[in-house]
């Protein structure tokens, strides 16, 4: 153990913070990884992916129903809906022309 602090005595601030995230995760694998690291990787993934002709692209269909599955996932929350309708209501009404009273209310 004294070995191991006179080396880290021995190094930048930067160094001894990496040091100690490392000692607390595995240093292996992708999700170890710097995420722009990660994100790099799988850019590079899905440009091999075109370029073989192996990469998934939805159609219109396909869309439509994982927008469909989505939609229902979210319209499960209720308090979520009321908020987005409330959202909606004020936009809306801020776009609104003043009727000065020649609409009627009835």
């Amino acid at each position: 153990m004294e070995q191991r602090q006179e080396n880290l005595d021995n190094r930048d601030n930067t160094d001894i913070d990496i040091i100690r995230h490392q000692s607390n995760t595995s240093t292996r694998g992708f999700a170890s990884m710097d995420p722009e690291r990660q994100r790099q990787i799988a850019r590079e993934g899905g440009k091999a992916a075109h370029v073989k002709g192996t990469a998934h692209e939805f159609n219109s269909e396909e869309a439509r129903n994982a927008g469909r599955k989505g939609g229902e996932t979210v319209s499960r929350d209720r308090e979520h809906m009321a908020e987005i309708g409330r959202k909606g209501g004020r936009s809306s009404g801020n776009n609104r022309k003043p009727d000065n009273g020649t609409r009627n209310p009835f």
